[in-house]
């Protein structure tokens, strides 16, 4: 993880703190920014505030917002207009900036924000390896099984699934490498930047970034030709057509999906239906406990514990 840069996204108050605080970026995951609030660190195992040289919590001024903004968008904020729309911006690392304030409307549709409030800056984790436990159940000689990964938020799911989907695609001496189609709606997976992937997917992987899922999924299957296909976070209605499309297909699934247990999330309208049509073989469940990425269970299609 590149420190500096990740300074770099600052005004230069925040930065000077940044550098002259301890901090394990590691553990790290979230620096949020509100105006005339204390500024935030999110970490691992709870949060903290970022203090001044007097131990007080430092607070957050419009002008660093401004300025912060400004780095963020490498003083070119109009080229990201189209990103701010959606309420974040992804930048060079894979990290992801969001942003709240008030809302531009046109007519039904969000024409752009200002009056920036609030920026909050999420660290990408890319954790090479940290599939290695779960692979074994995914992989079915040379078949890959298709697989919901399950958690609450900031308990590593996406960093999971970056992982499998590394290692699927670049393969192993006992496992060929596969060719992987990603939508990364929400561009938290590659962590593209100007549409160059910052986190490491594979060599054998196409990506669609910030591209819904359902739109994704069918415009990959047209013009791809992926063995396996990767989503994060199901659940809309219009992604149901597209995952049986996937599966009709041939292809793979893997995906992930908001909930506290397995339980918690079959007795979802969405994936109730998927459940009854059996097209997860496998359900991978985390649970965050003195770390993010804690495998809690892995079950089978028939919810059985593996």
């Amino acid at each position: 993880m590149d420190i500096t840069r990740i300074q770099n996204l600052f005004a230069g108050n925040i930065r000077q703190l940044l550098a002259h605080t301890d901090l394990d970026y590691e553990k790290l995951y979230e620096i949020r920014l509100r105006a005339g609030r204390p500024l935030f660190l999110m970490y691992d195992g709870g949060e903290r505030f970022l203090r001044t040289k007097g131990r007080t919590p430092y607070v957050v001024t419009r002008e660093d917002l401004r300025e912060t903004l400004e780095c963020v968008s490498g003083y070119s904020l109009y080229a990201y207009e189209e990103e701010l729309r959606q309420g974040y911006l992804s930048v060079q690392g894979g990290h992801r900036v969001g942003v709240t304030g008030k809302v531009i409307l046109d007519g039904d549709h969000i024409r752009g924000m200002k009056y920036i409030s609030c920026i909050n800056v999420r660290l990408a984790h890319q954790i090479s390896g940290c599939a290695d436990p779960v692979m074994p159940y995914i992989r079915e000689g040379n078949s890959i099984a298709h697989t919901l990964v399950i958690s609450p938020p900031r308990c590593g799911k996406t960093t999971l699934l970056r992982d499998m989907i590394r290692q699927i695609s670049n393969g192993d001496p006992e496992h060929p490498g596969v060719t992987v189609g990603v939508v990364d709606e929400r561009s938290e997976l590659a962590g593209c930047c100007q549409g160059i992937p910052q986190n490491d997917l594979g060599m054998r992987t196409d990506i669609l970034d910030g591209c819904p899922k359902a739109e994704g999924m069918q415009m990959l299957l047209r013009s791809m030709s992926p063995v396996v296909v990767a989503v994060d976070e199901l659940g809309k209605e219009e992604d149901y057509r597209a995952v049986e499309n996937v599966i009709h297909c041939g292809c793979r699934l893997l995906a992930t999906a908001h909930g506290d247990s397995l339980e918690d999330v079959l007795e979802q309208p969405f994936f109730v239906r998927l459940r009854r049509e059996k097209v997860f073989q496998r359900y991978i469940v985390l649970k965050k406990r003195e770390r993010a990425g804690i495998v809690d269970g892995i079950y089978d299609g028939e919810g059985n514990r593996c």
